[in-house]
């Protein structure tokens, strides 16, 4: 069966991030039984069954399975999902919830009619199976995970388009807390198995279950990719309960001091500049310039910061070795670039030599600008400003945009060299529609460049009126 997305590329990264220890599980209602038949390699219960074994047998035992109403062990499971109507007696009256887990049947009753479930007549069957091959489109997607892996999950839930998540607990059949209740709100929801799914559908002590929507689990993994670059990963590592955990905050704790200085009391503008490779940042840059908008560069900061003799140059010397010089002393790009690439570690250790010397430099070169003119709108260009979590330094974000299309045919045109070549090139950088989903503003290079300058001297204007409106807040 044909699915919209490739899952197996998305679970087996969400797998790695996470450090999942079983399978996400995909989960589908189907309107008539008779589609069962449908679903390669299922497996139906050969005895009665409860949902929540029918979940371990696909999370754990990397099953594909389906089941309808005749499958089940009495109505609680299939009532949940809506195969069936729970009977008045002794269901719906409490007396079944007043055995073990409520004190008298008023009790049970107030414990059963709370219980969320699918409306009954709408599905006969239900199949679920291993989402990482393809299996069929989902409904919604079962994840178990300890506390610590769920709330890096929570966190990159709400990464984008943020919302307090809300997290209920029936108690006993917990798993319409999750199955049900994802699918009447379409929002992931949390829960605690209950003692049931420990029992009979093996869920371990520190797990807890998410039903996620489908629409949201590629949301998820950008979540999780974007938390992962800025050192948010699991397993968490500990900072020491006894220890100063001055260098172990994260920089939105101890940058606060340095973002005050950088964006200043006066009434400059600060508006970074991204894209990514070969989208057009040096041509709208130099747009804004002929409109008023002073640069500074980090290619060229980059650049200035490893001239021969400067303190970054005799670190790399010293660490790499003179095979990184050309004959004139200057580094030689290409030789270190090809080092690094293939070398994470060496490519830390190049930055740590780099970034310290390229943040002084911008500081330097902004308080050069902003002394000459406080009321400056300054466009500060960084490359791989998302991937290196800066964009908070600035007032606002604009990203350049263009199709990846033309990102290949241009890159390739540059630089000589093949479209593969270029391809493999974009593919170690952030997608540019994922970026420009961090901009303010967007810019889109696509076209000629008449249309491209239309769109930036929009632009300054908006930035004029910002600064305005900014300045009449501080007076």
């Amino acid at each position: 069966m044909e699915t919209k997305i490739n899952w197996e590329k998305l679970v087996r990264r969400m797998e790695l991030l996470m450090r999942l220890k079983s399978f996400p599980v995909a989960f589908k209602m189907l309107e008539k039984k008779e589609m069962l038949d449908d679903i390669l390699f299922i497996r139906r219960p050969s005895e009665k069954v409860s949902m929540c074994q029918l979940i371990t047998q696909v999370r754990n035992f990397d099953w594909t399975v389906g089941a309808d109403l005749e499958d089940f062990m009495g109505a609680m499971c299939p009532s949940i999902i809506g195969l069936t109507q729970l009977p008045e007696e002794p269901f719906l009256d409490g007396t079944f919830r007043s055995i073990v887990w409520t004190r008298n049947r008023e009790e049970g009753k107030r414990y059963e009619n709370a219980i969320p479930r699918l409306p009954v007549g709408k599905y006969e069957a239900v199949v679920m199976a291993p989402l990482v091959y393809n299996p069929f489109e989902p409904d919604i997607v079962l994840i178990y995970a300890n506390p610590a892996q769920m709330m890096l999950l929570i966190n990159a839930l709400q990464f984008e388009e943020y919302e307090v998540m809300q997290f209920f607990c029936v108690g006993e059949s917990s798993c319409s807390d999750a199955i049900a209740r994802c699918y009447l709100t379409g929002k992931p929801s949390m829960t605690i198995p209950c003692y049931g799914e420990r029992r009979y559908g093996h869920a371990q002590d520190e797990d807890m279950v998410m039903a996620i929507p489908v629409d949201q689990m590629e949301k998820a993994l950008r979540g999780l990719e974007a938390l992962y670059r800025r050192g948010i990963r699991y397993p968490i590592s500990y900072a020491g309960a006894e220890k100063d955990l001055t260098t172990s905050y994260p920089g939105s704790y101890s940058s606060v001091a340095q973002l005050d200085f950088i964006r200043g009391k006066d009434n400059r503008l600060l508006l970074g500049v991204t894209g990514s490779i070969a989208t057009g940042k040096s041509t709208v840059a130099s747009i804004l310039e002929e409109l008023g908008a002073p640069i500074i560069d980090f290619d060229v900061l980059a650049r200035v910061v490893v001239e021969p003799d400067k303190p970054a140059w005799k670190d790399i010397v010293g660490y790499f070795g003179e095979q990184v010089l050309q004959e004139d002393r200057q580094l030689d790009r290409k030789a270190l670039s090809d080092i690094v690439f293939k070398d994470l570690q060496k490519r830390k250790k190049l930055e740590s030599f780099t970034h310290p010397r390229i943040q002084e430099e911008f500081i330097k070169q902004l308080v050069e600008i902003t002394e000459k003119d406080p009321n400056a709108i300054i466009q500060v260009v960084i490359p791989l400003m998302i991937e290196l979590s800066l964009q908070y330094l600035f007032h606002k974000l604009l990203v350049v945009s263009t199709s990846r299309t033309s990102q290949i045919k241009r890159l390739a045109a540059r630089d000589g060299i093949s479209d593969a070549e270029a391809i493999n090139i974009l593919s170690s950088q952030i997608p540019i529609d994922e970026k420009a989903g961090y901009g303010d503003f967007v810019i889109n290079n696509e076209g000629s460049l008449e249309e491209t300058r239309k769109q930036v001297e929009s632009l300054w204007e908006t930035l004029k009126k910002l600064q305005a409106e900014k300045s009449s807040v501080h007076a």
